[in-house]
């Protein structure tokens, strides 16, 4: 089985910056999914923080292709930093994705790794 991810902002499909679109169109869609978090507003693009009591955030869950540079410029672009995980702006952490008929799936998904403010919190996609 492949690696997929849980995409929420602007990688979604037709969303996706000139600088990250022809990685973004590669991705596989496998259908629509939820998690559990609270999606802020950021201006140019949302971010998520994981939190298992708030209402579901809906997004598209996409396998990765083969390809492992695939992975490695969707870091770049969320600028998550393994080898420094503090100074990333996004994190890359596996989460349980809630699909329409129930069953779950683990998927990637980048969260946002700085504070937030009450008033930036989206109430769903736009």
């Amino acid at each position: 089985m492949s690696d997929s991810l849980f995409v929420y902002g602007t990688l979604l499909p037709g969303r996706a910056p000139a600088g990250i679109a022809d990685v973004a169109n590669t991705l596989i869609p496998l259908g629509t999914g939820t998690i559990r978090g609270r999606l802020y507003d950021f201006g140019e693009y949302p971010g998520v923080i994981l939190d298992d009591s708030a209402d579901p955030i809906h997004g598209q869950l996409f396998a990765l292709p083969p390809d492992s540079t695939v992975l490695a410029r969707l870091d770049a672009y969320e600028d998550y930093r393994p080898d420094e995980p503090a100074k990333s702006l996004f994190l890359r952490l596996r989460v349980t994705v809630t699909l329409p008929d129930a069953t779950t799936q683990l998927a990637w998904v980048y969260v946002y790794n700085r504070s937030v403010k009450p008033q930036s919190l989206w109430s769903e996609i736009r």
